[in-house]
């Protein structure tokens, strides 16, 4: 069974809310379906998008498990942007979580050490 992903992020502001993801996520979107969207493709049919909803942002919560966590935050940090927290489970397991500028936390997990 084929499975697409299409995790959607709800912003108040849209081109403050581009100029972020592509900092977060290291590049241009993949493709722009209209004025109000901008989608990102994180594997193959699996994407992230933002959406101009006002009113409605703020409250999405996605993590996405990477297997080269190290390098993706440096990466990100080398774009400007900081973690909002840093965590690691009991088993090992580490999570980096960001927030954008409405308050949509978006995590990148990775295997321990």
């Amino acid at each position: 069974m084929a499975v697409d992903l299409f995790a959607g992020i709800p912003v108040n502001d849209y081109a403050v809310a581009l100029a972020w993801y592509e900092r977060l996520l290291g590049s241009p979107p993949a493709f722009v379906p209209n004025d109000t969207e901008a989608v990102w493709e994180l594997a193959e049919h699996r994407y992230v998008y933002i959406e101009h909803r006002p009113g409605h942002a703020g409250h999405a919560i996605h993590t996405v498990f990477v297997d080269d966590l190290d390098a993706r935050v440096t990466g990100i940090a080398d774009r400007g942007l900081r973690p909002r927290s840093r965590e690691t489970y009991s088993n090992g397991v580490r999570k980096i979580t960001y927030q954008d500028p409405d308050g949509n936390e978006i995590g990148f997990g990775g295997a321990p050490l």
